[in-house]
């Protein structure tokens, strides 16, 4: 079956309604003064997994349905949502979102054409195709691993979760586009103890594909392993040091800091209302030469890929910054048409009952030139950040805070000693002017990332190659 065809079959024929309904919903919904119109249709159906020490502490399955209806009326939206998907609760919202309504032209909805979306990821549902059982037993045999490898290992924490997300878009253009989005992820924490000291250990995989992908070729136990590994690591680690110092940031996950510092800058709605810090800089230098920063929501199987975003629209690549010049941002339509822009396929929202707004989908830097041993050989004294956990920006400013799970002392061209309670503090488009080399190992995360904005949280990507920044504020606990 086309993911039409499934979402069709999930989300409309059991509940009686067909095209002709959708139709009718748009009459109801475009009076005059309204401009556009959509209908987002979600089925959504999610499974957890945890096991602490060998006992599954939580199973949890839950399914969720709905519409959220959205009239767009100049730069005001009116939405209404409801969990009822017939055509009275259709109606109804129709005329509930309809009601920011001013005085114009009324627009009649063009006759509904489906649109043939790429596929990028099969059109499955994980949760079915693999047993209770089998789970659990590839729980145990991580926690089981973890447990043989190494007597410190004092607690150990496995989590699995999957679920489908079943999606239809109908808007008053004409568009009707759909998609099946299966998404599964494995999360390992390990604790160990030494001598009276106790320090952790973190990975986690998933993308959009089966659970059956998820396990097969050793792969729990690979971030198992890793896991430990940073664990250790972090048994023998020292006080980071403060003060501003050269920086070399790893390949992969630490691109979750470009995501922040400089991804929610490049969102079309913070541009339009001008509070980025790269509002109004359109064609000029916002970065160091070789620094080319993409957004790309077609890669294949990745977690931030989309078929199409929450508003009909094929995903695609757009480039933000190319070369160290701004030259786009990510946009949904509303922000697009108020900018005079094209749409980038950016719409996103949490679930039926949420507004649509920009969001990233997989944000990376380009690889460049530079090989990652000559970045630590031309530092005198520095850090070399490989991991991070959480952080915090301010748009406005650009301003940012970071954590590094895993960084280790520079001295004299040399990784020498790990470090622990590091904070990169900095300012995002002033680091961007600080890449000095850019490395030829481009690798993307692993498949756990989680970006918030608004209360809203998403699945994303994000990746970039090692980079060495000429100077960063390390906030750290060494005296």
């Amino acid at each position: 079956m086309t993911q039409l065809a499934i979402a069709q079959s999930r989300l409309l024929a059991p509940t009686g309604l067909d095209l002709d309904a959708l139709q009718r919903a748009f009459g109801s919904l475009l009076g005059p003064g309204i401009d556009f119109g959509d209908l987002y249709f979600q089925h959504a159906r999610r499974e957890g997994w945890s096991m602490e020490d060998g006992i599954v502490k939580d199973g949890t399955h839950s399914i969720e349905q709905g519409v959220g209806v959205r009239a767009i009326s100049g730069e005001k939206t009116g939405f209404a949502y409801s969990d009822d998907l017939d055509a009275n609760a259709l109606i109804a919202a129709a005329h509930s979102a309809k009601a920011i309504a001013r005085d114009g032209k009324a627009h009649a909805p063009h006759a509904l054409v489906a649109n043939d979306a790429r596929v990028l990821y099969p059109a499955l549902d994980p949760i079915d195709a693999m047993g209770n059982e089998a789970k659990v037993a590839a729980l145990r045999r991580v926690d089981g691993l973890l447990r043989s490898l190494d007597p410190r290992v004092q607690q150990v924490m496995v989590g699995l979760t999957g679920g489908v997300d079943t999606v239809l878009v109908a808007r008053s253009d004409g568009v009707l586009a759909a998609d099946v989005r299966p998404l599964v992820r494995m999360n390992v924490q390990v604790i160990v103890e030494q001598g009276g000291r106790r320090e952790s250990g973190y990975a986690g995989f998933g993308g959009r594909y089966s659970y059956e992908e998820l396990l097969a070729d050793g792969k729990p136990e690979k971030f198992a392993r890793e896991a430990l590994r940073q664990a250790l690591v972090n048994l023998d680690a020292i006080d980071a040091p403060a003060g501003v110092m050269p920086v070399v940031l790893g390949n992969g996950w630490p691109g979750v800091l470009l995501h922040e510092a400089v991804g929610h800058g490049l969102e079309g709605d913070f541009n339009r209302k001008g509070t980025s810090t790269f509002a109004g800089r359109m064609g000029q230098q916002v970065a160091s030469k070789g620094v080319t920063i993409v957004d790309d929501g077609t890669l294949e199987g990745r977690r931030g890929s989309l078929n199409i975003d929450d508003e009909g629209e094929a995903t695609r690549c757009t480039t933000l910054i190319e070369d160290g010049i701004l030259v786009g941002y990510m946009q949904d339509s509303l922000n697009a048409r108020l900018m005079g822009m094209a749409p980038t396929g950016n719409g996103r929202r949490e679930s039926f009952a949420h507004l649509v707004m920009p969001r990233m989908t997989n944000t990376y830097m380009r690889a460049g030139s530079h090989d990652p041993e000559e970045m630590i050989r031309s530092v005198k004294r520095g850090l070399y950040a490989v991991n991070f956990g959480g952080g915090q920006v301010d748009i406005t400013s650009g301003k940012y805070v970071f954590s590094a799970t895993e960084a280790y002392l520079i001295e004299d061209g040399k990784i020498t000693a790990p470090v622990k309670g590091a904070t990169l503090i900095g300012n995002g488009p002033e680091t961007m002017q600080k890449v000095v080399m850019i490395g030829h190992d481009l690798a993307l995360d692993d498949g756990v990332g989680v970006c918030g904005k608004d209360g809203q949280s998403v699945p994303v990507g994000v990746g970039q190659p090692s980079l060495l920044i000429s100077e960063m504020t390390v906030g750290g606990t060494a005296a």
